[in-house]
């Protein structure tokens, strides 16, 4: 089974006084932490190791955690002493996913995909799921190989499976996801997949009211 990580470092300053005082990942949508619905959805898989990396309200998340069952699931923390980005967030926690591909999550997006859905990778590749969110028209699909373009009206859903040399080829520094695709991308080794069932990207108060 992979391993996972959930980006859960940001403040998430557009939701304004609600994060303040907390972390984005621990604003509740029905009455359920955000962050808790990814991690029971890869404990519910059979995911054993969990990393998630923690800059704002570090100690709050911990804390969380500290009082949740996980059964045998271990979780993982990779602290970070400035924002490093969704990119070089992940290049800081390599030495904790290994060297196998593993399942990335954006925490601040909420979606009823079934992570058990998503594919095993074997090179040098990304396989990423794709919605159609406007405005936000990125990329586009050709016979399950993403493309950078916007044919498709596509964007990234913050989720879907990465090879470590893909941020190893990188290396560190303060850079999102995207850095990491483009290169792939141009070399035809990022396949998709696109989602029409829920998602819902959490970035504003009124995102979160209207989930």
């Amino acid at each position: 089974m992979m391993k996972a990580m959930i980006l859960a470092a940001g403040r998430g300053s557009r939701m304004g006084a609600l994060t303040d005082a907390t972390s984005k990942m621990l604003l509740e949508v029905q009455g359920k932490a955000l962050i808790d619905y990814h991690v029971d959805k890869l404990i519910a898989m059979g995911v054993k190791d969990i990393v998630l990396n923690l800059w704002y309200c570090a100690d709050k998340i911990k804390a969380h955690f500290a009082q949740k069952e996980l059964g045998d699931t271990r979780l993982h923390f990779s602290e970070e002493a400035s924002l490093l980005g969704s990119g070089g967030g992940v290049y800081n926690a390599l030495h904790l996913l290994g060297d196998e591909p593993f399942i990335l999550i954006s925490g601040d997006m909420w979606t009823d995909y079934d992570f058990k859905q998503l594919p095993k990778i074997t090179t040098e590749q990304a396989h990423i799921v794709l919605v159609k969110h406007e405005p936000f028209y990125t990329f586009g699909l050709s016979n399950q190989i993403v493309t950078d373009n916007d044919k498709n009206n596509l964007d990234y859903a913050g989720f879907g499976v990465f090879h470590p040399n893909a941020f190893l080829s990188i290396g560190e520094g303060v850079y999102g996801v995207d850095k990491v695709l483009r290169p792939l991308i141009e070399k035809g080794l990022v396949t998709g997949e696109v989602y029409e069932g829920q998602w819902s990207n959490l970035n504003t108060r009124e995102e979160l009211s209207k989930l």
